[in-house]
């Protein structure tokens, strides 16, 4: 397939470019940039604007653009970025799509664009499936915006996946770093409660239901998480044996809340009991089922 990446510049696109150029795949990069490369293509999300020729002949786009979410609190400034980067990267791409799917509708073409996991908001120890309805925070909010960013293309007969990921344990992971770091400090232990759930997913899934989507028969939110979720408890006792360090400092939730804000609320003491419904009923087969030897191969601990 010929391919646009989008976004590859970050954890999963880093991993995920090379690894479709090694399935066979010709793989295009779109750049904010000067490109460096004849597989580099400038684009200009920001203003809403892309070469038509560039997305004229491609089989796929996998859009993983925005600002990355990080633990820090979400101030008005911040709050605007992670909602124009994902909105306006997400609209380009999808009306390019429609028009070439438009010019040449005898194509058959897909696109996979990402979401989060935090689309359903908190919702507690519910198992919860591709069908549940979104949540009323600010991330579920974005997420539901940032879905219904692809509609041009889906309305033009291109196959939508939308790609609702988990926490994604891998090397470089973001939560990995941080929480590496804590615990090997010594300072690790439960978040709030540490009943809620986590749904996390190894970097490697993560690659691989995405290899798999390309051409899987399924269309619109896929839930991109280990059949295991756990809870935050669970996760943290998990990691402390990793790294071979106590766990018996709890965090309260208050001071979760009070030091992150909005993104401690809905993304550190609250959670998703989130199955990856779809996926497995497409046919994908896990890499990563185990979380402890997950975090290891996360934190290169053999």
């Amino acid at each position: 397939m010929k391919i646009a990446v989008a976004g590859a510049s970050g954890l999963i696109g880093g991993a995920l470019v090379p690894a479709l150029r090694a399935d066979g795949h010709e793989v295009l990069q779109l750049v904010r940039r000067t490109p460096r490369t004849a597989e580099e293509h400038r684009w200009d999300p920001q203003h809403r604007r892309i070469d038509p020729a560039v997305l004229g002949d491609v089989d796929a786009v996998i859009n993983l653009a925005g600002a990355p979410i990080r633990p820090r609190p979400w101030t008005r400034g911040y709050r605007h970025e992670l909602v124009t980067s994902r909105l306006d990267a997400t609209a380009t791409i999808s009306q390019a799509l429609a028009a070439a799917a438009t010019a040449d509708p005898s194509r058959p073409r897909v696109l996979l664009n990402a979401s989060g996991i935090g689309y359903y908001g908190d919702t507690g120890p519910a198992e919860i499936r591709e069908g549940a309805p979104p949540g009323d925070d600010f991330l579920a909010r974005l997420c539901v915006r940032w879905e219904e960013a692809t509609a041009a293309a889906a309305d033009a007969g291109v196959r939508v996946v939308l790609l609702r990921t988990g926490l994604v344990l891998g090397p470089g992971a973001m939560l990995v770093k941080v929480l590496g770091l804590v615990f090997r400090l010594g300072l690790g232990g439960r978040l709030g409660s540490g009943r809620q759930y986590w749904p996390w997913i190894g970097l490697d899934d993560e690659i691989g239901a995405m290899r798999h989507l390309l051409t899987a028969d399924v269309s619109g939110p896929v839930n991109l998480t280990a059949p295991d979720p756990v809870t935050n408890a669970e996760f943290t006792r998990v990691l402390g044996r990793v790294l071979h360090r106590p766990t018996p400092l709890p965090v309260p939730a208050v001071a979760v809340s009070v030091g992150l804000g909005e993104f401690g609320r809905s993304s550190v003491i609250g959670g998703q009991r989130a199955l990856p419904a779809k996926l497995l009923e497409s046919g994908y087969v896990f890499t990563d089922t185990d979380l402890e030897a997950t975090l290891r191969k996360a934190l290169d601990r053999g």
